[in-house]
């Protein structure tokens, strides 16, 4: 049984990886946390403290708690709803990542929305939270967008690194039931190289766990013919060694991972070493 980590920060639950949830329930028994973070109002929290009474900025805390309470009473209906094992979390603390990076730390994957992370504070995703969020994760990170439908392909940013390696493996061991889906390598740097780097082990190891692949590399030449590539596929999940540098950090001064959550809003599956 998979420990997984929900994670919620904001004003409402989200639907995409709540959905994404239930999916992994449907596969097999899950245990699920979920941890709460207080919404924050940065612009009415202003106000209030400009305000030379406490009332405003006490109405303020009670607002967020009553919203937070909620959260968790929803999340706990929609877990005994659709039979999922649940506990909750008991922060009522606003955002923290050192409590994400202890409860990772414990967790086989952890899951959070791609749209409403704090989106009430910075709306272009990934926000500032958001990526902080994803630096203290100490394991595995699904993010799901709200628009979220079951991917029928997986595309894996392949670089030649121990990380991109180590991501292939983490996403066999913990999501074996999607290796079924058709399944493109994608090797996205610049080398001026004909081959893929260790192709031939790469096929070796890919061949034992995945049932259709293709392997690629693509002459990224202009910083839109990731947009156009991507523009192309259906339904995909994207998978990834790290947020940060990648196979196709070099096309933009944003990380890989940042230009699929902002601009494709794609399911991602991110490892951590």
């Amino acid at each position: 049984m998979k420990r997984i980590l929900f994670v919620c920060a904001g004003d409402t639950i989200p639907k995409g990886a709540f959905s994404f949830l239930q999916s992994l329930r449907q596969e097999e028994p899950v245990s699920v946390t979920g941890l709460f973070f207080c919404p924050m109002d940065y612009a009415a929290f202003a106000v209030a403290s400009q305000v030379p009474v406490p009332g405003p900025y006490l109405r303020l805390k009670a607002r967020e708690k009553q919203i937070l309470d909620a959260n968790k009473a929803q999340f706990a209906r929609q877990c005994e709803e659709h039979h999922i094992k649940y506990e909750i979390h008991c922060n009522e603390e606003e955002w923290y990542k050192g409590i994400l990076a202890k409860e990772s730390r414990f967790a086989d994957l952890l899951l959070l929305s791609a749209e409403l992370f704090y989106d009430n504070i910075e709306q272009e995703q990934p926000n500032s939270l958001l990526q902080e969020a994803l630096h203290a994760a100490e394991c595995p990170v699904m993010i799901i967008p709200e628009n979220y439908t079951p991917f029928e392909n997986l595309a894996i940013a392949y670089d030649g690194t121990k990380e991109s390696l180590y991501a292939i493996k983490q996403f066999c061991y913990l999501l074996p039931q999607y290796t079924d889906l058709p399944t493109e390598f994608v090797y996205g740097k610049n080398d001026h190289t004909e081959e893929i780097p260790d192709i031939d082990n790469l096929k070796s190891y890919a061949k034992l766990h995945f049932n259709s692949m293709n392997f690629s590399k693509l002459p990224f030449k202009a910083p839109n013919h990731f947009a156009a590539w991507i523009g192309e596929k259906e339904k995909l999940l994207m998978v990834c060694g790290s947020f940060g540098r990648s196979a196709f950090s070099y096309l933009t001064k944003r990380s890989f991972a940042e230009d699929v959550i902002r601009d494709h809003k794609l399911p991602l599956f991110i490892a951590h070493r």
